[in-house]
């Protein structure tokens, strides 16, 4: 038994969206009022504690805890919001829970009881930058042939045709999520599901992934031929037209807070179709990242990939919009997932293992290898070849040298650099 969940795009009328976005409205409106008093508290008790107040004598702290903030909502809510009785109560309650987890989630990382990067203090959410979404728990959650179901909004039709196991029931529905992205609406529904375990097609075999930006990736193995996967670049080629789009929203009479200025029509269609080319670029990475990690996760046992570092290289203003376009983050993630659903196993390299410098022949490992070379040429050995295929061979090796070694620090990877053969490697949770 798992959990799963089935995102379809939602075909609304006109009314409807307008009452998916109160229902979005009231989540923030929840959200605001809690991280207000919760704030509002904390600095009371600063400024006590600045004057030299004891503390057993300073403004009684508040519990941060969903239940406290859901009871103290339901005493206030007829004060803050009189329309409250117009949405559904779960719309409050996701506004609530999202506010408890992020206060959790701040109060751990400060005493280091949170791994990863530190995490601010909550801020208020805006209604022109905010994320419109609401999360319902409880109430008549369905889907039925073209429609879903959601509490007090009723029947609203489906983009595309469902799943067929959202429609006989044979899974059960534990929560439905509206969110707006992209210009239209979507709903997703987390089920509790038994999925049975797909068969690799090569179980024993291994694969080394290594990710670029001039191709894709390139897949190496031990017994077969190299395979390079080229970068489609689908940013690259839309924007000759986001140029020129760009530059029609420019001449027409944009919004304007500070004079108060409201956007013209002819600017909202410039703005609507620009948009629309950069959902397209959108979908069309999402669809060809996933069909190379189903093609990846279903034909060999054991993947191996690299442990980048992403946001660092981001920002590098000369790589940024090529690195950005290529989704390093999101076929890393992928393939977790998959690679667990078709009973293989996913292997991480250390951050530091020098796949690059280390010649795949004879083991010797460069000082310094230059991103302009693109081809690897060993001093010792004589070994020349391709940049890439020569990383993705020296990843496919690791994981025949290495077997079941662990990490030791919490990010699960070690900054030491170590030489190839006693190189750790980390296992993604739930993986075999």
């Amino acid at each position: 038994m798992t959990l799963r969940a089935y995102k379809y795009a939602l075909n609304p009328t006109p009314r409807q969206a307008r009452y998916l976005d109160g229902h979005c409205g009231a989540a923030r409106k929840a959200f605001n009022w809690g991280l207000g008093r919760v704030k509002a508290v904390m600095d009371q008790r600063a400024a006590e504690g600045s004057y030299g107040i004891p503390h057993q004598l300073q403004t009684p702290a508040i519990s941060w805890s969903m239940y406290s903030l859901r009871k103290a909502w339901n005493h206030a809510k007829a004060d803050v919001a009189p329309w409250w009785a117009e949405y559904s109560k779960e719309a409050y309650a996701s506004g609530l829970t999202q506010l408890a987890a992020a206060l959790k989630n701040w109060h751990d990382s400060r005493r280091g009881m949170r791994a990863g990067r530190a995490v601010g203090f909550p801020r208020f959410k805006s209604k022109r930058t905010a994320v419109r979404s609401c999360r319902f728990t409880t109430g008549a959650i369905g889907c039925d042939d073209r429609y879903a179901v959601l509490p007090r909004i009723g029947r609203i039709r489906l983009h595309e045709t469902p799943a067929p196991e959202l429609v006989d029931g044979s899974v059960r529905i534990t929560a439905a999520t509206i969110r707006f992205e992209r210009g239209r609406w979507f709903v997703s529904f987390t089920v509790e599901q038994v999925i049975s375990t797909r068969a690799v097609k090569h179980p024993d075999a291994v694969v080394g992934v290594d990710l670029g930006v001039k191709n894709l990736a390139m897949l190496a193995a031990p017994d077969i031929e190299p395979q390079a996967v080229q970068n489609p670049k689908h940013l690259d080629t839309s924007m000759r037209k986001l140029g020129r789009l760009s530059r029609r929203v420019s001449r027409r009479r944009g919004p304007d807070r500070r004079t108060g200025r409201v956007a013209s029509n002819r600017w909202k269609r410039a703005s609507s179709q620009r948009n629309r080319v950069h959902h397209r670029v959108w979908y069309q990475r999402a669809d060809a990242l996933h069909k190379l990690t189903t093609a990846i996760a279903a034909e060999y046992g054991i993947v191996v990939v690299e442990d980048l570092n992403v946001a660092g290289m981001l920002k590098n203003k000369r790589l940024a919009r090529r690195l950005g376009d290529v989704g390093f983050g999101e076929i890393r993630r992928q393939l977790a997932y998959k690679t667990r659903w078709n009973g293989g196993r996913l292997v991480v390299a250390d951050r530091w293992f020098p796949s690059s410098k280390t010649c795949s022949g004879c083991g010797a490992v460069k000082a310094k290898l230059l991103l302009s070379e693109r081809e690897y040429k060993c001093e010792f050995c004589g070994l020349i070849m391709d940049r890439d295929e020569n990383a993705a061979r020296n990843l496919a090796a690791l994981a025949v040298a290495v077997s079941g070694t662990e990490t030791s620090n919490g990010r699960g990877a070690d900054q030491k650099t170590r030489l190839t053969g006693q190189v750790a490697v980390k296992r993604l949770p739930g993986s075999p």
